[in-house]
C-alpha cells in the first residue's frame, strides 16, 4: 500500500527538465543575432529574475516569460525588443521530461496513487506540456486558475480544498523557494525532490528528500 493517496507535482524543474529548455531557447535566439551566451549565467540570471517577476503581482506566464526574457538578456548584454522576447513561450512546449519522470509516475500510478500538477504556469502552456507525461492527472491547478505565483500559497490551498477530507496528501518538487517553502508554511508533507543537490536552506528540511522520482517512487512502494 502506498504511503500517501494523493501526490502533487510542480511540473517545470521536477517533471520537465526546464534548466535545458531555458538555456536552448536562450542560447538559440541569441545566436540568431549573433550573440554568444555563456549557459552558467543564463541559468543563474533566470533563477534571480524571474521570481522577482512573478512577485510583482499577477500576469500571464506568458507575460512573466517575455519580460524575465528580456531583462535576463538586458544583464547579458543582449538587447531584444518586444517582438523577439516571446521566445520562452514558443519554446517552450518542445521541453522534454527528465528519464525517471513518466517511469516514477507510472510507477505510482500502478500503486494506486492519484496524481496531480500545481504549477506556476498558463493553462494552455501546461495543456502543451502534459502532452509528454504518460499518466493521467487527476487534479491540476495551474496560476492562471488561482491567479497567483507559488511560493504564495493560493495553489496549495486550492488543492487542499479540492481533495477529498481525510486523503493522505503528498507535494513533491524540485524548487526549495516555490514549493518546500510554503509548503511548511501550510503543513502541507513535502517531498523535495532535490535533482540538483542544494543545500537546505532557512526556511528548514523538507519531510523528505529525493534526488529524483525514481527514488520518490521506491519510497512509495515501500508502504
Amino acid at each position: 500500500m502506498a504511503r500517501f493517496d494523493v501526490v502533487t507535482f510542480d511540473c517545470y524543474g521536477t517533471l520537465i527538465d526546464w534548466e535545458a529548455g531555458i538555456r536552448e531557447a536562450f542560447l538559440g535566439a541569441a545566436a540568431r543575432d549573433g550573440v554568444r551566451l555563456l549557459p552558467a549565467d543564463v541559468l543563474a540570471r533566470y533563477a534571480e529574475i524571474e521570481p522577482a517577476v512573478e512577485a510583482e503581482g499577477y500576469r500571464s506566464y506568458r507575460e512573466v516569460l517575455a519580460e524575465t526574457a528580456t531583462r535576463v538578456a538586458a544583464s547579458l548584454g543582449w538587447r531584444i525588443d518586444a517582438g523577439r522576447a516571446g521566445f520562452l513561450a514558443e519554446n517552450l512546449p518542445s521541453w522534454h521530461p527528465f528519464p525517471d519522470t513518466n517511469p516514477g509516475l507510472e510507477r505510482l500510478a500502478a500503486a494506486g496513487c492519484r496524481l496531480g500538477i500545481l504549477s506556476n504556469i498558463d493553462d494552455d502552456l501546461l495543456a502543451l506540456t502534459r502532452r509528454w507525461l504518460e499518466v493521467p492527472f487527476d487534479l491540476v491547478i495551474s496560476a492562471a486558475a488561482v491567479r497567483s505565483y507559488k511560493p504564495g500559497h493560493a495553489h496549495f490551498l486550492a488543492a487542499r480544498k479540492a481533495l477529498p477530507e481525510g486523503a493522505r496528501w503528498l507535494h513533491a518538487a524540485q524548487s526549495y523557494f516555490h514549493d518546500v517553502v510554503p509548503c511548511r508554511q501550510l503543513g502541507v508533507p513535502v517531498a523535495w525532490i532535490n535533482r540538483r543537490g542544494q543545500p537546505v536552506g532557512a526556511a528548514g528540511p523538507p519531510d523528505w528528500e529525493m534526488r529524483n522520482l525514481t527514488d520518490l517512487a521506491d519510497w512509495m512502494e515501500q508502504g
